[in-house]
């Protein structure tokens, strides 16, 4: 799919995601929304007297000379101008305003925080948006066509041997989808057997999938391009369940209800932020932030303003930056 640029200009707060039923356990693993469903937004101004707004102007900047000993930093500060590739449809991650304002999410959050990092507190209109799918994320950061992508995006073997991934910044895990109307009836990998699956093209649900469902049918497996074809055909009746990370699909569950989170997560995944292995300093770079935020209590303000607004408890403990998977 063509990317597509969106410019916002001021901060909008996340507020339909209050939509989803609570009581959801968060945990681990990954993939992209795609260009996803038709979800709306929030209508709250989300400026600096909102939780988001304030989460993100309570992050740290770096010093000059922080700036200066990283050859990535310093072409996005000379650009002035931070290049993020990911997703605007994901009601808790990253989600365009409807008002004008700055997409809210957590992933959303991360971004604008990495911006004012690096070219300062006033980062108005100094971050660019280009929409990504799990099948062109690595290109997109091969090429240089986004310094960086924030996007739910799992941490892998497969993909550290294509780029590179600062953090992990968040764990979420893959999780299952069904109709509203069929949520008493499916908990988790085992009453999946014998029943349709969807997931996304390239995501990490195809393999949650095969290794946790009894008697595992490859036909029955159905793989599309992006989570909106995926809410489609779950829908539509053409699959029985959704598999894939959970912070997409609550994502889906804030914006429709006629889709619902089921069970806990079965397989844990970190999410990084995709870096070119062509910007060798970047890694470093990004990984000391991630490190700053943490220290200084803005990743919990962040969760709370954004994922703590659809479960319940308290922040978990943030993942260590640099802890891959093996």
């Amino acid at each position: 799919m063509t990317p597509t640029t969106f410019r916002p200009g001021r901060r909008a707060v996340v507020a339909a995601a209050a939509a989803l039923p609570v009581g959801i356990a968060l945990a681990a693993c990954s993939s992209d929304t795609g260009a996803g469903p038709d979800l709306g937004g929030g209508s709250d101004d989300g400026g600096a007297g909102s939780l988001f707004g304030e989460a993100v102007a309570s992050g740290p900047v770096a010093a000059d000379d922080v700036v200066s000993a990283s050859a990535w930093a310093t072409a996005i500060k000379d650009k002035d101008k931070l290049v993020r590739g990911g997703t605007l449809a994901n009601q808790v991650f990253s989600l365009a305003s409807t008002s004008g304002g700055d997409p809210t999410g957590f992933d959303a959050g991360l971004t604008q925080l990495l911006a004012r990092y690096i070219l300062g507190e006033d980062i108005t209109d100094k971050v660019e948006y280009i929409d990504t799918t799990v099948e062109t994320r690595e290109t997109l950061v091969e090429n240089g066509t986004v310094d960086c992508v924030i996007a739910t995006y799992s941490i892998t073997p497969e993909r550290l041997e294509v780029i590179n991934f600062a953090g992990p910044y968040y764990l979420s895990g893959t999780a299952i989808q069904v109709r509203t109307e069929d949520k008493d009836t499916i908990s988790g990998p085992k009453d999946l057997t014998g029943l349709k699956i969807v997931t996304q093209s390239n995501s990490t649900g195809v393999q949650a999938a095969e290794e946790n469902i009894p008697d595992y049918d490859e036909s029955l497996v159905q793989t599309l391009p992006d989570n909106e074809s995926c809410v489609a055909a779950l829908k539509q009746g053409r699959a029985d369940a959704y598999v894939l990370d959970q912070g997409v699909l609550l994502g889906n569950s804030a914006a429709d209800p006629e889709v619902t989170v089921v069970g806990d997560p079965f397989v844990d995944d970190p999410y990084g932020v995709g870096l070119s292995k062509d910007d060798d300093d970047a890694l470093e770079f990004v990984n000391t932030f991630l490190q700053e935020i943490i220290d200084s209590g803005t990743w919990k303000d962040l969760w709370t303003a954004t994922i703590g607004e659809v479960i319940d408890g308290e922040a978990p403990e943030p993942p260590v930056p640099g802890d891959l998977p093996a």
